[in-house]
C-alpha cells in the first residue's frame, strides 16, 4: 500500500469566517491535522492540499479573500500538491487523481473539512475509482444544519456520516491511531458494510 495525507480545504472560512466548524471543535481537529501533517512529512507520506474556491463577490471561499486563504496550520507546513477546487468532490474539475496515480498512491487518508459535504463526497468518489479511503474522525468537522427537512446538530451530523462512511466508504480512525499505522507501515483496515448492517450484526452474535 501507498498512502497519500489529502487536507481537504483547511481555510480561514471554517475557523474564523462565514462558516466555524461547529463539532469537534476546531482547536482539537487543527491540532490534530497539524499532527497528521507533520506525521506524513515525516514518513515521507505524500501531502496534497485542497482548497475550495468560488468567484470574487461570493459570500463565501471568494478568491484572495481572508476566507479563502488556507490556515496557517496547513500553509505554514511543506506539502507536494496543491489542488484548487469548485465542487464538494476533491476530484471532480481537477487533477488529483492523475496525480495520485502517477506518484503510485492506493491509499487515501482524508482530514478537513467539512465532515458531510467535501469530505464525504471525496471519500465516495475516492472509493469508485478503486481507492482505499480512511477517515480521521478528530481531524475534521461539521455544521448544523436547519432546513425545510428539519434540524441537526453539528455532533449529530458528524456521527452519523462516520458512521456511514464507516459502512463501506472509508475506515475511520483517530488521529493516534493512524499515527501508529504510518510509523509502523501498516494498514488500519476496511470497512465491512456485511458486518455493519442489523441483519449481519445479528448473524454474527450480537
Amino acid at each position: 500500500m501507498k498512502r497519500a495525507l489529502v487536507v481537504i480545504d483547511v481555510q480561514n472560512e471554517y475557523v474564523t469566517g462565514g462558516l466555524p466548524i461547529g463539532y469537534p471543535d476546531p482547536s482539537l481537529s487543527l491540532a490534530n491535522i497539524a499532527a497528521a501533517v507533520d506525521t506524513a512529512t515525516q514518513e515521507g507520506v505524500p501531502v496534497v492540499l485542497v482548497q475550495h474556491a468560488a468567484p470574487a463577490g461570493a459570500p463565501l471561499f471568494a478568491r484572495g479573500t481572508h476566507g479563502f486563504a488556507l490556515h496557517d496550520v496547513v500553509a505554514s507546513r511543506p506539502h507536494d500538491h496543491l489542488v484548487e477546487k469548485t465542487l464538494p468532490s476533491s476530484f471532480i474539475g481537477t487533477d488529483l487523481d492523475d496525480w495520485l496515480r502517477r506518484a503510485g498512491v492506493d491509499t487515501l487518508t482524508l482530514v478537513g473539512y467539512m465532515t458531510q459535504t467535501c469530505d464525504e463526497s471525496t471519500a465516495r468518489h475516492a472509493v469508485q475509482l478503486g481507492y482505499q479511503v480512511e477517515l480521521l474522525a478528530d481531524a475534521t468537522g461539521a455544521l448544523a444544519l436547519t432546513n425545510r427537512a428539519g434540524s441537526l446538530s453539528a455532533a449529530e451530523i458528524h456521527h452519523a456520516v462516520l458512521v456511514v462512511l464507516q459502512s463501506f466508504f472509508a475506515y475511520t480512525a483517530s488521529t493516534a491511531e493512524w499515527i501508529g499505522a504510518v510509523r509502523t507501515k501498516a494498514p488500519l483496515g476496511r470497512p465491512d458494510f456485511a458486518a455493519a448492517t442489523d441483519a449481519g450484526y445479528t448473524e454474527n452474535g450480537g
